[in-house]
């Protein structure tokens, strides 16, 4: 089974006698929904479904209450209660107070209701839920699709993992690269920001978020100062308002702005960010290249490379608390900073013609004496290997 980590933890977890809210927060197509069915279906509970990504619902409370009844009739018919799964939960126009009233509820009557929550945009999800739901919930992170998940499910080998990127639902028209490139463009950027961002976020300025985007697509991998960007920006804005877009771009799995890592600091505030698309799936759509012609670019091949390894580190430490950050001193740099606790290790990746010489790792070494020195690619730990295996493995 495909995602049979985050499954066997979600079912552990309705198994157990305490009672959270179990949240289930990632992207569009992390297969959230997929998971919950999967756990319904293995569970000894009778179970409800119901989802708000309905255009009637336009936010109606009362929808949740009407969802929140039947699973309250289902847990009456049995001595052990019952499951309710509500997707899409952002959707529905001030949830978290409507959702503490009904849990508390449930928790003053004794009804054994147990609740999963599903939503695409983690960042709204668990502002809701910090605000209203302190105490009563548990996140499980479901983020973007693996090389190891892409390659069992679909037999993808390696090229077509870095260049097609970890969304299962378009795996199925590479062999029609139009098609699939409308896909992407169409069903999950133009849906994610429309719909995951816009619609559910004060956006000021909806354009410039767009072209941040498309920005952080052209220069992913690459360190670029606030400044800089409202240089290649027309009416940026100012530095807050980038951050900010960045932020929102992160939240729903797409775009993120990396921290420059200082002295052991997870996250230096004001450092330039090193844009990371976390789905290569996302650059390459964005132009009109076939898999053979970007191979054949050494340059982009590269990008695309460091693009797919910091999506990996990304993805795989997302609820893990490891931070990816970045180094750089004047003329050294490192690419990739992982650290959990006390535990550092600095990533260098080889690609795309750049010169094996590590100064910057050598640097970073005598300054902050990392627990793992590794290299990616080249005479360095093999890229399929390393995409292998989670950011906590090489923390280890």
């Amino acid at each position: 089974m495909i995602r049979r980590t985050i499954y066997d933890e979600l079912l552990k977890r309705l198994k157990e006698k305490r009672r959270f809210l179990q949240v289930l927060a990632g992207p569009r197509q992390a297969g959230k929904t997929t998971l919950a069915r999967q756990v319904m279906e293995a569970s000894p509970l009778p179970a409800h479904y119901a989802s708000a990504d309905e255009p009637s619902l336009r936010g109606d409370r009362t929808w949740l209450e009407q969802q929140w009844d039947i699973a309250r009739l289902k847990a009456g018919e049995g001595k052990s209660g019952a499951l309710l799964v509500l997707d899409e939960i952002q959707k529905i126009s001030g949830w978290p107070n409507v959702v503490k009233l009904l849990w508390d509820a449930d928790t003053h009557s004794g009804v054994a209701l147990k609740v999963v929550l599903l939503g695409s945009a983690p960042l709204l999800i668990q502002s809701g839920l910090a605000e209203s739901l302190a105490g009563r919930f548990e996140v499980i992170a479901v983020p973007h699709w693996s090389f190891t998940e892409m390659r069992e499910a679909f037999g993808w080998n390696l090229e077509q993992y870095i260049f097609y990127g970890a969304y299962p639902g378009a795996a199925g028209l590479i062999d029609t690269p139009e098609r699939w490139r409308r896909y992407i463009l169409d069903s999950l950027i133009e849906t994610t920001i429309s719909r995951d961002i816009l619609s559910l976020h004060r956006v000021d300025k909806p354009a410039l978020l767009r072209r941040v985007f498309l920005l952080g697509c052209a220069y992913s991998g690459q360190i670029l100062s606030y400044q800089k960007m409202i240089g290649q920006l027309t009416e940026a804005g100012n530095t807050t308002t980038l951050a900010h877009y960045l932020e929102l771009l992160q939240g729903a799995g797409m775009l993120a702005g990396l921290a420059r890592y200082s002295h052991g600091q997870a996250r230096q505030r004001g450092s330039s960010p090193k844009l990371q698309v976390l789905n290569t799936a996302l650059m390459s759509a964005q132009n009109h290249r076939s898999l053979a012609e970007a191979r054949n670019d050494g340059d982009h091949w590269g990008r695309l490379v460091e693009t797919a390894v910091g999506a990996h580190l990304f993805n795989s430490s997302v609820g893990m608390n490891i931070s990816v950050t970045y180094w750089r001193e004047r003329n050294h740099e490192v690419d990739f900073v992982l650290q959990q606790g006390k535990a550092v290790a600095a990533i260098e990746v080889k690609s795309g013609g750049r010169r094996e010489s590590l100064p910057g790792m050598a640097a970073f070494a005598r300054q902050f004496k990392p627990r793992r020195q590794l290299l990616v690619g080249g005479q360095g730990i093999p890229l399929g290997e390393f995409l292998s295996e989670p950011a906590a493995h090489w923390l280890s």
